[in-house]
């Protein structure tokens, strides 16, 4: 196997050590993130198969975020308008969301949620976090504060990369920044 080579378990942290080079450790960092975006695509797919996942993502984007318009809730969650305003107008049904007019443009909407959509994100983000809790429950102390601290500085280096960065197809900023209000 080359240098910089993934084993064909895809597991690199026996080949990275504190005395790896920069290439070394790039080729493996590369190598964990696929794995891991495959990882969470699979978490994500199966989260679609819950009817409550739609509400997950628009319930944190409006709690976390604030009030804002169905457009900018599209573009904050990556999905196209027309899903946005079918899946508001179910959580304004259930009692999740409100709307109320623009107080700076009359003829807009901003959209918020509820005490009861409140709750309801607060409840999906307790049942994420005891999966997390299970998952993590063998790890000592230290290698959750690691794990926590440096995916904290991984996520922040890659914002401000991101918007070093010039990106050819429009302004990435609030995709690079959706971590930061993440539920």
């Amino acid at each position: 196997m080359s240098k910089g080579t993934v084993p064909p378990d895809g597991r690199t942290d026996e080949r990275v050590t504190a005395s790896s080079g920069l290439d070394v450790a790039a080729a493996g960092l590369g190598s964990e993130i696929v794995r891991f975006t495959r990882l969470i695509a699979a978490w994500k797919q199966r989260a679609k198969n819950d009817a409550s996942a739609a509400d997950r993502v628009l319930l944190a984007r409006l709690v976390l975020g604030g009030d804002r318009r169905a457009t900018d809730l599209a573009a904050d969650a990556f999905l196209d308008l027309s899903t946005v305003s079918r899946q508001v107008r179910a959580l304004v049904d259930r009692g999740l969301v409100e709307r109320r007019p623009d107080p700076d443009d009359r003829r807009g909407t901003l959209l918020s949620a509820t005490p009861s959509g409140r709750d309801t994100f607060e409840h999906y983000r307790r049942q994420r976090d005891a999966e997390l809790a299970r998952l993590l429950e063998p790890w000592t102390p230290q290698d959750r504060a690691d794990l926590i601290r440096l995916l904290g500085r991984l996520n922040n280096d890659l914002v401000e990369h991101q918007h070093a960065r010039p990106c050819s197809g429009g302004d990435q900023g609030s995709a690079a920044q959706q971590g930061e209000h993440s539920a």
